[in-house]
């Protein structure tokens, strides 16, 4: 058993400069082969060829070798991607109560991700997780844990939270714009995660048949994922060639990929294309002071939103020329 631990958009340079590698061995033998296919990554020898991949932050070199027996190894796997999953989840709940009490969660974040027993990776907040991996591995992993006799509640909590957390967004667009019915929104990522085409239990793509089952009229754009996203998606949904084309007339943008692309966009041209200047951010692109400074309401995950003076939360008749909050 030699499990992989590559993520999608950046496998070759997952590959070349793991965290680890795992071996799973029942003999002498199969260890000695696996060791000596790894050997070029384990003795360093790789990383002085003049052609090597470049070194990412953070790499270990030489790459650690981790041999184990073949079940631990399978349990290594499991274990790596359902403690990633609860890590957001946990986060995500998180920001739900910085909601409640008007705490920042990027502050929270960095707070508790600079204590080295935890880490900054994964305390992302957003609308949850999605991808070919996390769901299924979480499900099985789930499954394993029942058919030994444990009743592995905490992995229920990950999955309802994460479940309950696009809840929680479309919830925030509802009140962002009162009723949904016949509302142009411009939709900001399709794929699961930047830097991929893949939409499998896509956030995103749930989302949207969540807006178009209450009426809303969707016009969606993401770099990489828009042909695969024609496949499965209504065919009322329209799709744009650029992020000005999706926010033009729209009665609010959602932000729903962490495309970098969308992280640097021209705001002050997006306002003018908007119909009303709302922008509803479920993966904290951006800073809400400097929304507010280009004139936008902007909702955010576990952020205290961005609502001009003189509106309530919800309202959408957004004087043209507002420029400050």
């Amino acid at each position: 058993s030699n499990p992989e631990f590559l993520r999608e958009g950046t496998a070759v340079t997952d590959f070349l400069y793991p965290d680890r590698i795992v071996v799973g061995v029942d003999s002498p033998r199969s260890e000695a082969v696996l060791c000596d296919i790894y050997r070029p990554l384990t003795d360093g020898s790789y990383y002085q060829e003049r052609d090597a991949i470049p070194q990412p932050d953070r790499a270990r070199i030489p790459a650690p070798i981790i041999v184990t027996s073949t079940k631990s190894a399978e349990l290594i796997k499991h274990a790596s991607n359902a403690f990633l999953a609860m890590k957001i989840s946990f986060i995500n709940a998180i920001a739900s109560i910085c909601e409640s009490v008007g705490a920042n969660v990027q502050q929270v974040c960095q707070g508790i991700g600079t204590d080295s027993r935890i880490g900054p990776r994964f305390l992302n907040p957003g609308i949850g997780y999605g991808g070919s991996c996390f769901p299924k591995d979480l499900m099985a992993f789930r499954a394993v844990a029942r058919e030994c006799g444990y009743d592995f509640r905490l992995l229920d909590e990950v999955i309802r939270i994460n479940e309950e957390q696009r809840q929680r967004f479309l919830r925030k667009v509802r009140s962002a714009l009162w009723t949904l019915r016949g509302k142009r929104l411009g939709v900001l990522g399709l794929a699961f995660k930047g830097g991929t085409d893949d939409i499998r239990e896509s956030p995103a793509i749930l989302l949207i048949e969540s807006l178009i089952e209450e009426g809303c009229q969707v016009v969606a754009y993401d770099p990489a994922a828009v042909d695969r996203s024609r496949e499965v998606l209504d065919p009322s949904v329209k799709f744009a060639a650029n992020p000005y084309e999706t926010a033009a007339g729209a009665d609010a943008l959602l932000i729903l990929t962490e495309w970098e692309e969308f992280a640097s966009l021209d705001l002050d041209r997006l306002h003018r294309e908007m119909k009303y200047p709302i922008v509803i951010d479920g993966r904290n692109l951006y800073r809400p002071d400097v929304m507010a400074e280009h004139g936008f309401t902007y909702y955010s995950v576990g952020r205290i939103p961005v609502i001009p003076e003189g509106l309530p939360a919800g309202a959408v008749d957004i004087p043209r020329n507002h420029k400050k909050s």
